[in-house]
This record gives C-alpha cells, structure tokens and sequence, in this order.
C-alpha cells in the first residue's frame, strides 16, 4: 500500500468524484480508477459505492479513510522531523493541549525556545485529556499538555507551575452573578454544563459532598468557549476552569471550598525523537526547572 495511492484514494472520498478527483491530482481519471481498483484488490473490500451521480464511501472505505489520514499526517510529520538546513536544527514539533491557564506557560516556553532555534516549527492541536493521550500513543502527537493524574507508567513528564482554579461560569443577570464564590449549596438543582472527564465528575461529586444528590449535569463538553456559549443562552451554569479570557455577558465566580488541579506536559516514554523534539524536550526540562526553582 503506496502513501500516494492513500492519497489517492482520499482525494476521491473528499470529491465524491473519481472525474473531479483526477483534474486535482492531474492524472487521467482511468489512471485514477485502476489504482483504486487495485488497492481495493489489495484490501479484499469495496471502498466505494459507485451511482450515476456520485460515489460514497462504504463502511470499510471509511474505516481506511480515518487511518489513510493518520498515515498520511505521520508520513508528514516523519518528514518534517527529518528536514534540517546545514547545522540549523529544523523539524516539527507537535503538541496537543487543553485549555489552560498553564497553556500560557507553554507558549512562554516555546517562545523562548524559538529564539534560540528559529527554523523549528511548530503544531498545536486542542483537545482533552483522552484524545491527546491517544494521539500521543499513535505517534501523531509528541507531546502534549493534559491535566493531573495520567497514566505514569506510560508517559515521561513536566508538571506546569500553575494551578487551575476551578468554578461557575455563569450569566451577568443570574443571581449568582453577584457572590464572591459558589458553594455546593448555591448549585443544588440548577442545570450544570459540566467538562467530560470521569475524573472531574468524581472530584465534582466530591465537592457537593451531602448534595452530590442534587448535582445536576445536563450537558458535557472538552471546549469552555463551546460550553459557555451554552451557557450564556440559558442552558445552565459552567462547571469549569478559570482562563485568562472574558466571555461578554458571563461571570467566573471561583468555587469554595476552592478546588484546583494541575497539569504537566507529558511524551511517551522510551521514544526515540526527531532531534528538535529532543531539543525542546530537554529545554522544556531545563525552563520549566528554572521557574520552579525560583518560587521555592
């Protein structure tokens, strides 16, 4: 199975059209068929259903996209590891994060590096805990900025050097806009937009203590600004993380008893880098140290 063909083959899935498909890739469309053909043979399965009008992916045509795009992003980023300019060190670093204060760390961190090593470039891809960690796990993602515990059997890692305030985000007209912080209390039976995490989900739980009863969780998300647009039109309060960005018409009010969590950047253990994202690996280490060193 040829890299080229996969692309091929995506090419025809994105077009529905094995004739719009060959203009794009500047082959002739009975070029553009057999390749399928075969790869089709190669496979044992119908990748397309084919009509008059158009052509749509089979159930198995669609399972090989998902993996045709993983392959195709591997293969890109192999090379990109392996682009270098003379004694410049080149390549890609990619890096999945949530949404954090701590992401602001990050980007200092990357900034700093950048300065000392310009031609590196950089991905950066949102997500939550669970997609990073697989991305990490499959190879497409380097690194990546995820929240406290993860699996240390598993990954290598630096802990950032902030805390994550947790607490509702709410609208300005609500009468909760006014307190200074929200106890369990204040949100025993009102409609809660909560993060999709089983793990903040317990420690949530936790927090309402003798009202965990009257939690009541009417809609999950990995996004804040997704959820705090479901909250600024009246679907329920945010159960969430304080981010260094104001959302119009809504009010973060920390939560007390207060509750934190942390983050650490993590990379798969014993993995063999790209020297760039050795490089940033072992700055990281090296800045992150210094800043930590200088709070104790």
């Amino acid at each position: 199975m040829e890299l080229r063909v996969l692309n091929y083959f995506l090419a025809v899935a994105r077009e529905e059209s094995f004739t719009k498909a060959a203009n794009i890739l500047h082959v002739t469309q009975p070029t553009l068929s057999r390749q399928i053909a075969e790869l089709e043979r190669e496979l044992g399965v119908k990748l397309f259903i084919r009509s008059n009008h158009n052509i749509i992916l089979t159930e198995d045509g669609m399972i090989l996209k998902r993996r045709a795009q993983e392959l195709l992003s591997l293969a890109q980023k192999t090379k990109m590891d392996f682009s270098r300019s003379g004694h410049d060190l080149e390549g890609l670093v990619s890096i999945g994060s949530g949404e954090f204060l701590s992401t602001g760390c990050l980007a200092e961190c990357i900034s700093a590096f950048s300065r000392l090593r310009p031609l590196v470039r950089y991905e950066i891809q949102s997500g939550n805990a669970s997609n990073i960690s697989e991305n990490i796990d499959r190879g497409l993602l380097d690194l990546g900025l995820i929240s406290e515990p993860y699996d240390l059997r598993k990954y290598e890692s630096i802990s950032m050097p902030v805390r994550e305030q947790w607490g509702a985000l709410v609208r300005a007209d609500s009468p909760l806009a006014g307190k200074v912080s929200i106890t369990p209390a204040d949100l025993a039976g009102i409609p809660l937009i909560s993060t999709a995490s089983d793990f903040m989900d317990s420690r949530i739980k936790k927090w309402f203590g003798g009202l965990s009863g009257e939690m009541k969780i009417i809609a999950r998300g990995n996004l804040l600004y997704n959820e705090a647009m479901l909250a600024l039109h009246n679907i329920g309060a945010v159960i969430g993380i304080r981010l260094g960005c104001q959302y119009e018409g809504l009010k973060f009010i920390p939560l007390s008893p207060a509750v934190e969590t942390t983050t650490a950047l993590v990379w798969k253990k014993d993995l063999i880098f790209s020297p760039a994202t050795a490089s940033f690996i072992d700055f990281a280490k090296q800045y992150f140290k210094g800043i930590t060193d200088n709070k104790l």
